[in-house]
């Protein structure tokens, strides 16, 4: 490998190493984690975009793996968002897309790293997070390689700043929130008790019991639909709006999502002690 390639695959690691290791300190500072599960979770993270490379890799030789193809038939459809903004339905099609795969891979990298040391909701945000920053990690290094192969150094140091305080934090939100929900179908038992208790209609037990349903479980399953759905939601519009070029909303739609992010760490529900316990 020539060495100026080399040094741009150093620079770039080194450079996707800073905004990981600054959301890090910003999300964990005040939550001691075994440094060893941590590092688990974070390489579990990076390894996470590996299938999504060769699922890729894969559409030259088989085309027609690549389901980004069946939307070009929306092609002509838009969705007007304004009188000049417009989006075609196949462009949203592929964002969902693309925020399924995403998220679902560094969920999975999570469930991989875990060993029932989860003890609460918290540690399942904690560590969707460092898995977010694995898959972050890769992907900058990347993008900063990329873009200083063929656009040039000029160009990197803008890339830099929008992927470090933004791009990075996008996928911490995303991880983050589909976390949650993972916690409470991780916990789902104890969790699930406590809500018939308190709100879970009569209806639904009833139904569950007709069915033969084990309700623990359907409530699990709702949970993780439920992270995954509101997860790719937010991973489609953070992209819709780079789309757009409307990124004058990214700043204000970061915030919000710092401060619900914040809220679900600051929520009873995820702090409640529950132990061990063999997760999903």
């Amino acid at each position: 490998m020539p060495s100026a390639h080399l040094l741009k695959i150093l620079v770039s690691i080194a450079l996707a190493a800073v905004p990981a290791f600054i959301w890090a300190i910003i999300f964990l500072k005040k939550r001691k984690e075994p440094l060893g599960t941590v590092m688990i979770t974070f390489v579990a993270g990076m390894v996470s975009v590996a299938p999504i490379i060769i699922y890729k890799l894969s559409w030259q030789y088989l085309p027609g793996l690549n389901l980004f193809t069946y939307f070009d038939r929306f092609g002509q459809n838009t969705l007007g968002f304004t009188g000049l903004l417009y989006l075609p339905v196949s462009t949203l099609l592929s964002f969902l897309l693309v925020g399924v795969i995403e998220e679902y891979a560094k969920h999975l990298a999570v469930k991989t790293a875990d060993s029932g040391k989860f003890k609460n909701v918290d540690d399942s945000i904690e560590y969707s997070i460092i898995a977010a920053l694995g898959f972050s990690f890769v992907e900058n290094v990347m993008y900063f390689f990329y873009i200083w192969q063929y656009q040039g150094i000029d160009t990197l140091y803008l890339s830099f700043i929008f992927r470090a305080i933004f791009s990075t934090f996008a996928h911490v939100l995303f991880s983050g929130v589909y976390g949650y929900y993972y916690g409470l179908a991780y916990f789902a038992e104890p969790i699930y008790q406590d809500e018939i208790r308190k709100n879970r209609h009569p209806a639904i037990n009833f139904l569950h019991k007709i069915l033969n349903l084990k309700s623990e479980t359907i409530f699990a399953d709702e949970k993780i639909a439920q992270g995954l759905m509101y997860a790719v939601i937010l991973h489609a519009f953070f992209n819709v709006m780079l789309e757009l070029d409307i990124t004058y909303v990214i700043v204000p739609f970061l915030i919000w999502g710092y401060s619900g992010l914040s809220y679900l760490f600051a929520k009873k529900k995820s702090q409640v002690e529950f132990g061990n316990v063999v997760g999903r």
